[in-house]
């Protein structure tokens, strides 16, 4: 069975800022490829951490929303973990997108 997940990926783009298009879409191939079905991709722009962890000050954040098997998040984990433009990665199962009902069913309903 396929729940729904959120991916946020914080990118290591020190110097890469014209690739960023290029980056976000091999990422987006790389969720495709290992059997994840992409419902959306939100890139949140670039931000300052609030403290330095490492070498980094910034990343861009990019937000993926898919479906995939349970199984398929740790193999992810660790392809994006070797992958030196992903800087950080964070996973969390999401609700089921519940269908909502057109409005015209809802006022015809009142």
């Amino acid at each position: 069975m396929k729940n729904r997940y959120e991916a946020l990926l914080v990118l290591n783009t020190q110097g890469k800022d014209d690739n960023l298009k290029d980056i976000v879409d091999r990422l987006e191939s790389e969720f495709q490829k290992e059997g994840a079905q992409i419902e959306q991709v939100q890139k949140m722009d670039k931000r300052q951490f609030s403290y330095a962890a490492g070498e980094l000050d910034a990343g861009y954040y990019v937000n993926f929303i898919f479906h995939a098997d349970p199984d398929l998040i740790k193999k992810l984990q660790a392809k994006f973990k070797l992958d030196p433009e992903v800087y950080r990665q964070h996973y969390q199962k999401l609700r089921a997108k519940k269908e909502q009902p057109a409005k015209k069913k809802m006022a015809e309903a009142k």
